[in-house]
């Protein structure tokens, strides 16, 4: 299947994901004005497109189309032609007395490292690592982590937990090392890999876990005798290796916000130093280009019912520049009142100097700001729900 898309011009661009095509917004090269562009693969749920920066042309995006089911599509241009996967992330035929496993949707796409320029690696539901060396054409399963003896012990039961499904996500390749790779299942926990995903070993060390039990989502603390190495009870929503620093971790949990300095192994929970009233829940964490002490977060309402809104219906970014041990919000030209909801893809960092922080809700809107959070703008609103911006520069 081939599809028509769009003309990207050279400089920073968003790619926003959503539940019904995949969206463009382009900014001048002062980043002062921004144009929303006409819609790829309308009407089909797209979880993740990523633009490759080691050639700033080649675009990969995960889609759920209507009659090819879960698939993935590259486009070699910036975007003007795309061509489906000749073989997209798919299990194999189940063996006599195990049960089957179906992709349900590849969630997470993340380019290999500089010295692999073919290489890429998905994330999918129910969760498994997926690897292909011939720049998104054909997907292979790593067996290392897929095939594993304890599997079952490691995931989340794909009829329960997560909604939309258990993922594999926050795909990490340390930018030293190509054999050195990071990523998080939800529910299930931070897991590494020093072999190019031969084998796996959890991360969790310092993380509290819930308590998923009906009816209860209670925070069991790394103290406790309950507490667990592996398994479905953690529940890491989004994690991030600074770019110019690969020894830090940051990471957006189920139950805060956790940093982690290897060669350390324990995580350490910085969320604690947010407001009480605000809390440490939500789902993602951006990451300042140049700086591994600035962070920033989209807290979310993690009371009884879980709501996953703005607390107190007022929409804040929250930042820190001294890895976490103070926080200060963020809200000039975000409204006074607003019940957002970002998702666990939703926010990314540019380059850019200053810095550009944008995120996208799940009412549609896109918001930015290039100054590193003293000021937002609505970039473009009335868009499907969305899933993932990604802030990437064009060739």
């Amino acid at each position: 299947m081939n599809v028509s898309g769009v003309s990207l011009h050279s400089g920073v661009t968003l790619i926003v994901a959503t539940r019904k095509g995949l969206f463009f917004v382009q900014a001048t090269s002062d980043r002062s004005r921004w144009t929303l562009l006409e819609p790829v693969f309308l009407g089909h749920i797209c979880h993740h497109a990523v633009l490759d920066p080691r050639d700033g042309r080649t675009l990969v995006a995960a889609a759920v189309t209507g009659h090819l089911g879960p698939t993935i599509f590259r486009s070699d241009d910036a975007g003007q032609t795309w061509h489906e996967a000749q073989r997209p992330p798919a299990f194999d035929k189940a063996k006599p007395g195990t049960t089957p496993r179906v992709v349900d949707h590849t969630f997470w796409l993340t380019p290999g490292h500089v010295s692999q320029p073919d290489v890429w690696w998905a994330g999918t539901s129910p969760q498994a690592l997926w690897k292909s060396s011939d720049a998104g054409n054909t997907w292979e399963s790593v067996r290392g982590f897929n095939d594993h003896p304890d599997y079952e012990l490691r995931t989340e039961d794909p009829q329960a937990g997560t909604p939309d499904g258990p993922i594999l996500h926050s795909i990490l390749v340390d930018p030293r090392d190509a054999n050195h790779l990071y990523f998080g299942l939800s529910g299930g926990g931070v897991y590494e890999s020093c072999d190019a995903g031969e084998s796996w070993t959890p991360l969790n060390h310092g993380m509290a876990i819930t308590n998923q039990d009906p009816g209860g989502d209670m925070e069991i603390q790394p103290s406790s005798i309950e507490w667990k190495e592996m398994g479905p009870d953690h529940d890491p929503h989004c994690v991030q290796m600074h770019p110019l620093n690969p020894d830090v971790l940051y990471q957006q949990n189920h139950c805060g916000i956790y940093r982690l300095e290897r060669p350390a192994s324990t995580w350490k929970r910085i969320g604690r130093n947010m407001p009480a009233n605000v809390g440490d829940i939500g789902f993602v964490v951006g990451l300042h280009p140049r700086d591994a002490d600035t962070c920033w977060v989209f807290p979310m309402d993690g009371t009884d019912v879980w709501p996953r809104t703005s607390p107190g219906g007022i929409p804040a970014v929250y930042a820190t520049q001294d890895a976490g041990k103070t926080w200060h919000p963020q809200t000039r030209g975000l409204p006074e009142r607003g019940w957002f909801t970002v998702k666990r893809q939703g926010m990314s960092v540019d380059g850019g100097e200053p810095a550009g922080v944008y995120f996208g809700t799940t009412s549609g809107e896109v918001w930015g700001s290039v100054d590193e959070g003293q000021t937002w703008a609505c970039l473009a609103r009335h868009l499907p729900e969305i899933y993932a911006v990604e802030a990437v520069v064009v060739a």
